[in-house]
């Protein structure tokens, strides 16, 4: 078994003589297993153990199991006492997820302290094949059915090329003994149903249906390299032309692995894709995308926006970025598109900044009759998260003197005669 247990480490680069390693061991076969192996090997290695108080008189005696086995092993051991019950409570987390946060943020303090260079978990080949099956009742994408992989940053398995058989063989062959976690055999959560009843009846379909599954997985791994290629070259931008991706030949998974860091999920991309342009689609973590003219955009949510009143002359802030000035100075037209020159004696205070409205319209400078804004925003190209960001600035009569970064009015505008300017900058 080590043989096959090397080969593995040497293929993914997961262990080297002239390091030290941090074994997690609770004391089951799997992590007894990789402690032996490990040691017998040579590596330089500690062993780590944790105690949740979550069995009793159980988690002692496992506590108790470790601290014998690595002191007639010569491995030094590292130990926490956790009050998982305290904890799950105070985070809202299950207690599965709180066991699951308390030792691996250990852990890797552990291993900080010491200056591992990783942590090796005892997940073996029945591990990640409950993991490609769980996920795939549950619904997945190609990632979910990669299982559980041999290197996650310091985390390292070594023991995924084995399964739970082979390593209660080796133990037996040793007379090496363990300790049994007693909740594993009640099929009570899903992973163990998987483990005790769903996993026998498919090995009467096919013995080798582990083998199988985990050398699927493994391929589809490998085809998951691959796509991370294309992924990596979408992904530095909030801006993705779909047309780009017509030679991957389907687009719905690069576009998914696009927005899930936005907090997409699989039913709203395909809903996004099937829209029409403009249709928005929002997320639970806030972020809106756009399809717009075969591209897609995307955005934290519209924030609101209080209309800000502008009594005098000044600087206001509207936020945390942007400042607001008004000041008069003599007459000259500006050429920036954030500064608006407007003729001073024809402007009323007080003037208010808001956003654009349904009906709002204006005469633009150097156009005989008025527009709506919205006609004129189209005009531009601009995106419907432009439209519902663009800001106007309203005079004392109610008339839009500015659309913000576009055009002034056409009766405001300066002359020959304007003698003095009111400078409105962004």
């Amino acid at each position: 078994m080590w043989s096959k247990i090397e080969r593995y480490i040497n293929r993914y680069k997961l262990l080297k003589n002239s390091e030290l390693y941090i074994v997690t061991l609770s004391g089951g076969a799997d992590s007894v297993a990789l402690l032996l192996l490990l040691k017998n090997a040579d590596f330089n290695v500690h062993a780590a153990h944790c105690n949740f108080h979550l069995r009793g008189d159980e988690s002692d005696r496992d506590e108790a199991f470790c601290v014998e086995l690595c002191q007639r092993l010569g491995v030094e051991l590292h130990r926490a006492h956790f009050d998982t019950r305290e904890y799950a409570e105070l985070h809202k987390v299950s207690i599965e997820m709180a066991a699951r946060e308390l030792r691996y943020k250990w852990f890797e303090q552990l291993r900080e302290d010491i200056g591992a260079a990783g942590i090796c978990v005892a997940h073996h080949r029945d591990d990640s094949v409950e993991t490609v099956l769980l996920n795939l009742v549950r619904g997945t994408g190609l990632r979910g059915l990669t299982g559980i992989q041999p290197r996650n940053g310091y985390i390292l398995r070594p023991l995924l090329c084995v399964s739970r058989a082979e390593i209660e063989a080796f133990l037996a062959e040793k007379g090496q003994k363990y300790v049994t976690d007693s909740t594993n055999l009640e099929a009570d959560v899903q992973r163990n149903v998987v483990r005790l009843e769903v996993l026998p009846l498919l090995r009467k379909l096919n013995p080798a249906v582990a083998e199988n599954i985990q050398r699927t997985a493994e391929n589809l791994a490998e085809a998951q390299q691959v796509l991370n290629v294309a992924i990596a070259s979408i992904n530095s931008s909030n801006i993705l032309d779909l047309n780009d991706l017509e030679k991957y030949g389907s687009n719905e998974y690069l576009v998914f692995e696009w927005l899930k860091k936005y907090g997409f999920n699989g039913d709203q991309v395909r809903q996004i894709l099937d829209a029409e342009t403009g249709k928005i689609v929002s997320s639970a973590m806030g972020y809106d995308v756009l399809k717009d003219r075969g591209r897609l955009i995307v955005e934290p949510a519209l924030e609101p926006f209080k209309p800000m009143r502008i009594p005098e002359e000044g600087t206001y802030v509207l936020d945390e970025k942007t400042r607001f000035s008004v000041r008069k100075k003599p007459a000259y037209v500006s050429k920036d598109a954030h500064v608006a020159t407007l003729d001073a004696a024809k402007i009323r205070f007080p003037l208010t900044i808001r956003r654009v409205e349904e009906g709002d319209w204006m005469q633009p400078y150097g156009m005989k009759g008025k527009k709506l804004l919205s006609d004129m925003m189209t005009d531009l190209k601009m995106t419907i998260f432009e439209k519902r960001r663009q800001l106007v600035v309203v005079d004392a009569q109610g008339i839009i003197v500015w659309a913000a970064g576009l055009r002034v009015v056409e009766f405001v505008a300066v002359s020959e005669a304007t003698r003095e300017v009111l400078e409105l900058a962004f």
